[in-house]
C-alpha cells in the first residue's frame, strides 16, 4: 500500500478518508442546520417585517387622512379641488420608502381621484374585486381595513380608509416583492456567510479531526484549503442593512415631527387668510390692521316662531341650511366672520383674490337665495305627497310655514378692523366697523321693503365697475338711526335669474320712485301700482291718498334699528 495520501487509492478503488467521510457529514449536518435556521430566521423576519410595515402604512395613511382633511377645508375655502388632490398626493409621496410604494384616493366607481407612485399610473382601481369587498364591509359599518390586491406589477398589501369628506377609500399599499426583496437580500447575504462559516468550521473541524485521528495522518491538504478560505471581511456586508434602516428612520422621524409641527399649526386657524399666514409665519398672533372689505349679513326671518314650532329640531334645520348656505360662501372666497344663532357674518376681500370683492359677495347673496328657494321646493314636494291621501293637521301645518325659510341678506363694504382678538390662550377672528352695522340693518330692511336682497351704494359702485351682470335699481333713501345722512338702499337685479318682465315691472317702480322723491305723489301711485312689485305696496301704503309734506326731502327716517 502506498504512502497515505488524500483520495489515495488501494490498486483500482480510491479510498476516501474517514476524517474526509465526518468531515462530510458534518458539514452537510452543520450547512444543513445553519439554513434550517436562517430559513426559520427569515420567516419570522419577514413576519416581523409585515407587522412593521402594516404599523408604518397605518401610521402613513393616518397622517395621510388628517392631510386629507385639511386639504378639504382649504379646498372649501379655495374652491381649487385639483391644487388640493395634489397637495394630498405630494405629502403621500413624502412618506414611501420602496420603489413601488403607492397612495391613492379611490371612488366608490373605482376612479383614482389621486395618487402617488413611481411605477405605472392608473385611472381606474385595478383590482375592482377588492373594491367591491370594501364597499361590502363599508355597508356593514367597518370603514377601515387591511387589503391584498393584485396589478399589473404584482401583488400589494395595504391598509385603507374611506373618507366620507372626500367620498373614497384611502390606501396606502407597498408591493410585496418590495417588502420581501430586503429579507431576500438579507437571505442571500446570510447563506453566503454560512457557507463560509461552515467551510471555515470545517476547516477548523478537519484539523481536529486530525489531531484527534492523528494516526490517519496528512493534514497539508487541509491546512491548504483551510488558509485559502480566510477571507471572513465579507461579514461587514451584513452591516450594511442596519445603516439603511437606521438611516430610514431619522429621515422618518426628521418628517414625522415637521408633519406635526404643521398640523399643529393648521388646527389653529379658522379662514383662509389666517391658514395663509400662519403657514408662512408659523404662528398666529393676535393682531388686527384696518383694510377695506364688503361685509354680508344673513338672518332668517320669523326665527323665533320657528323656534317655538321645531324646539329642538331647529338644531337640525339651521344645519341643513348652514351645510350649503356656508359652501355657497366658500366658493365666492368669502370668510365666516361668525354664526350668531340664525345670523350668518361674512367677509369678502380678506383673502387677496383677482375677483372683485363686492361681486364675489353679491352673487353669494344670490345663491343663497337659490338654495333657500330649492330647500323650499322640497317641502312644497313632500306636503304635496302627503295631500295625496290626506290633509295636514294643524300641526303639521305649523311645522310645516316653520321650515319654510325665507333669508333676508344685506351688504355694504367700506374700511373696517379685521384680525384676531382675544388671548393666548383661546382668540378669533373678527371683523368691527360701520360697515357691518349697517349691512345688520339693511338685512332688516328687507323684511320691511320684501325684497330678499339690499345693498349699499359702496357695493353698487364696486360691482358695476366690474360687470354689466348686475341691474341696480334704488329702493330707497332712508335716515337709519344713528345716522345724520340718508343713506340710499339698491336692489342688485341678477340679469340671468330674472325675466325681461320682472326688469319692466322694477323700471315702473324706478320711475314711480323717481315721482315720489320729487314728492309728486299722485303720480308715483300711478306707476307703483302698474308695478305690482311688493316693495311697490311698501310705497303705496306709505303714501296712502295724501300728498308729500311741504318740508318734503325724499327721505325715510328710520325709528329702529
Amino acid at each position: 500500500m502506498e504512502k497515505r495520501r488524500f483520495f489515495q487509492k488501494v490498486g483500482k478503488t480510491r479510498v476516501i478518508p474517514i476524517s474526509a467521510k465526518i468531515l462530510l457529514i458534518f458539514a452537510i449536518l452543520l450547512l444543513f442546520s445553519n439554513f434550517a435556521t436562517n430559513y426559520i430566521n427569515i420567516v419570522l423576519h419577514r413576519k416581523e417585517t409585515m407587522d412593521l410595515t402594516n404599523q408604518m402604512l397605518v401610521r402613513d395613511l393616518k397622517d395621510m387622512y388628517i392631510n386629507a382633511g385639511n386639504q378639504y377645508e382649504i379646498f372649501l375655502f379655495s374652491g381649487d379641488r385639483d391644487s388640493a388632490l395634489a397637495a394630498i398626493s405630494g405629502a403621500a409621496a413624502k412618506d414611501m420608502i420602496y420603489e413601488h410604494s403607492w397612495a391613492l384616493g379611490v371612488a366608490e366607481n373605482g376612479l383614482i381621484l389621486f395618487q402617488a407612485e413611481s411605477g405605472l399610473i392608473y385611472d381606474l382601481f385595478p383590482d375592482m374585486d377588492v373594491l367591491r369587498e370594501m364597499q361590502y364591509k363599508r355597508a356593514d359599518g367597518i370603514n377601515e381595513g387591511a387589503c391584498f390586491f393584485n396589478s399589473q406589477q404584482g401583488e400589494y398589501f395595504g391598509v385603507y380608509k374611506y373618507n366620507s369628506e372626500w367620498e373614497c377609500f384611502l390606501i396606502r399599499a407597498d408591493l410585496m416583492s418590495d417588502m420581501m426583496s430586503a429579507s431576500n437580500t438579507v437571505f442571500l447575504q446570510v447563506s453566503v456567510i454560512i457557507v463560509f462559516l461552515t467551510v471555515l468550521l470545517g476547516a477548523v473541524g478537519f484539523i481536529a479531526l486530525l489531531w484527534i485521528l492523528r494516526f490517519i495522518g496528512k493534514i497539508s491538504t487541509g491546512l491548504q484549503y483551510m488558509q485559502t478560505q480566510q477571507g471572513l471581511n465579507l461579514i461587514d456586508l451584513k452591516d450594511a442593512p442596519n445603516d439603511d434602516v437606521t438611516y430610514l428612520g431619522i429621515s422618518f422621524n426628521a418628517l414625522s415631527a415637521t408633519m406635526n409641527n404643521l398640523l399643529t399649526i393648521f388646527r389653529k386657524f379658522v379662514s383662509k387668510d389666517v391658514v395663509t399666514k400662519a403657514y408662512e409665519e408659523r404662528q398666529v398672533n393676535l393682531e388686527g390692521v384696518q383694510k377695506e372689505l364688503t361685509i354680508l349679513f344673513s338672518d332668517i326671518k320669523g326665527f323665533t316662531y320657528m323656534t317655538e314650532t321645531l324646539g329642538n329640531d331647529i338644531i337640525n334645520l339651521l344645519n341643513l341650511h348652514y351645510d350649503r348656505a356656508i359652501r355657497v360662501i366658500h366658493e365666492q372666497q368669502g370668510v365666516i366672520g361668525s354664526i350668531i344663532g340664525d345670523a350668518v357674518l361674512a367677509v369678502y376681500g380678506a383673502i387677496e383674490t383677482y375677483e372683485n370683492k363686492s361681486v364675489a359677495a353679491v352673487e353669494s347673496a344670490w345663491e343663497i337665495q337659490t338654495v333657500v328657494a330649492e330647500l323650499r321646493g322640497k317641502m312644497f314636494q313632500r306636503r304635496n305627497t302627503i295631500e295625496t291621501t290626506r290633509a295636514l293637521t294643524p300641526a303639521e301645518e305649523r311645522v310645516f310655514k316653520a321650515v319654510l325659510l325665507d333669508i333676508g341678506i344685506g351688504i355694504d363694504g367700506g374700511t373696517v378692523f379685521y384680525g384676531n382678538i382675544g388671548s393666548s390662550e383661546h382668540m378669533t377672528n373678527t371683523v368691527i366697523g360701520d360697515s357691518v352695522n349697517l349691512a345688520s340693518r339693511m338685512e332688516g330692511l328687507t323684511r320691511l321693503y320684501r325684497l330678499p336682497v339690499i345693498v349699499s351704494s359702496y357695493v353698487k359702485d364696486e360691482v358695476e365697475s366690474s360687470t354689466n351682470r348686475y341691474k341696480f335699481f334704488e329702493i330707497d333713501t332712508v335716515l337709519v338711526k344713528g345716522k345724520n345722512e340718508g343713506t340710499k338702499l339698491w336692489f342688485p337685479l341678477d340679469i340671468n335669474r330674472f325675466t325681461p318682465e320682472d326688469i319692466g315691472h322694477f323700471e315702473l317702480f324706478a320711475q314711480g320712485l323717481q315721482a315720489y322723491y320729487e314728492g309728486d305723489w299722485k303720480t308715483a301711485r300711478s306707476y307703483m301700482k302698474k308695478s305690482v312689485l311688493d316693495v311697490a305696496e311698501v310705497f303705496i301704503e306709505r303714501m296712502g291718498r295724501g300728498s308729500a309734506p311741504e318740508d318734503w326731502s325724499g327721505i325715510w327716517t328710520m325709528t329702529t334699528k
